[in-house]
Parts: C-alpha cells; structure tokens; sequence
C-alpha cells in the first residue's frame, strides 16, 4: 500500500538527514531506482559515518538503536523491515564504518 511505502522512505531518509549532521559534513544523500526482472530496486546512499560491522546484523531488530537515549525508540527500521516483507520484498544495508550507508529496498513487480 502507497502510505505504507511511503513511511519506509521516509524512515529511511530520516535516519540518513540525521547521520550526516551527526557527522557534521553536510552530506549527501543518493536516491536511485531500477528495474531488474521483476523487482523495482530503491537504494539509498548517504554519505554519513556508516554502520558499525557489529552493529549491521542488528539495525532491523526491533529496539535496537545506537542514537542516544530519548532520541529514538528504535522501532523504524525493524517498522520498515515488516512493511517491505508484508509486500513480498527485502531491505538490506550495506556499510562500512566512515564510509556512509547504503540501504536498498527491493519489492516484487505484480502484473495485474
């Protein structure tokens, strides 16, 4: 469902804004789409300071946060991670610590 969709963007773009003023360098933030088979891929690419190795594996768990306390509940990811699954797809991150995160959502294309 489109509003559904909509919160995963969002949240996604959200957590890149505040990344990259965490990191103080301005940023910047690289949304692209494609079609490969049947599946539209979005990903995007910030230029914050990337996603601990340890912590990776663990970003989609519901709770789970490395934002201080008061400042997140955790929940927006692990959110979008059951909204892109409800829709047949997958979301995934790619990261490396100073590097920025890419985080990639790819959803099945239903002819109707």
């Amino acid at each position: 469902d489109y509003s559904q969709m909509q919160q995963v963007f969002i949240n996604i773009i959200l957590n890149a804004e505040t990344a990259m003023l965490e990191a103080g360098n301005g940023g910047t933030l690289t949304v692209t789409t494609q079609k490969v088979n049947n599946v539209v891929r979005a990903s995007f690419a910030d230029s914050g300071p990337g996603i601990a190795k340890e912590n990776l594996n663990r970003i989609f768990d519901p709770f789970f946060t490395t934002k201080g306390v008061g400042k997140g509940t955790g929940l927006g990811l692990s959110v979008c991670h059951g909204i892109v699954a409800e829709h047949g797809g997958r979301i995934y991150a790619r990261s490396r610590l100073g590097s920025g995160a890419t985080f990639i959502v790819e959803l099945p294309i239903n002819a109707h």
